[in-house]
């Protein structure tokens, strides 16, 4: 089924598709579930989530990519952001604050001591960050991450780029290793689960 898929940048218009995509594909998120524990409250605020954080900080950077059904249909996304953007400007922070309080409400708090921790962490050289990557619930399996990961991957070792991501869930880290990527810390969140940060070294 991979050679089906088509991977192509994704733009404004696909804000809506590729949130809704992360959102299922995270809905049983370790990290997920702790900043909103209620299942209902949080199939909510997921695609609000990702919508802004599509919207502010990945989609304007031209790096984000999403896979194609046959049909036309997004099957995942992968939401990057090149060395020259891999840190948020406190302009651009602001200005994701209303779509992240309608995303998590009393929770915003929990969501942003788990964004202060992995900023706090970010590799200090350059690096293409891999924020969020997900595939749809149905599409699992398919091939979706795989095509996702390889084609941006390729312009990163193109580039002789460091790579960089962090991994909410266990059962994930082995599939990042596959691409090369390194576990280099583990992160406790205070009250919460870890999370693992992860590095692809130059090719």
């Amino acid at each position: 089924m991979s050679e089906t898929i088509v991977v192509r940048t994704a733009g404004q218009s696909d804000i809506d598709a590729a949130a809704r995509t992360l959102a299922e594909a995270f809905q049983n998120d370790p990290v997920m579930s702790w900043i909103l524990p209620d299942p209902h409250r949080r199939a909510v605020g997921l695609p609000r989530f990702f919508a802004t954080m599509a919207r502010h900080i990945f989609i304007p950077s031209g790096a984000s990519e999403l896979a194609l059904r046959p049909d036309g249909t997004v099957g995942g996304a992968a939401l990057w952001t090149p060395p020259r953007r891999a840190q948020t400007s406190t302009i651009t922070e602001l200005r994701t604050m209303p779509g992240l309080w309608r995303a998590f409400g009393r929770r915003t708090l929990a969501g942003k001591q788990v964004g202060d921790l992995v900023k706090k962490n970010h590799p200090a050289e350059p690096h293409w960050y891999l924020g969020m990557i997900g595939t749809a619930p149905d599409a699992r399996g398919g091939g979706f991450g795989h095509a996702l990961l390889r084609s941006r991957l390729e312009r990163v070792d193109a580039e002789g780029g460091l790579a960089y991501l962090e991994s909410s869930n266990p059962a994930n880290v082995p599939y990042y290793e596959r691409f090369g990527f390194t576990v280099t810390a583990e992160l406790q969140i205070p009250g919460g689960p870890p999370i693992w940060l992860m590095l692809r070294a130059a090719r």
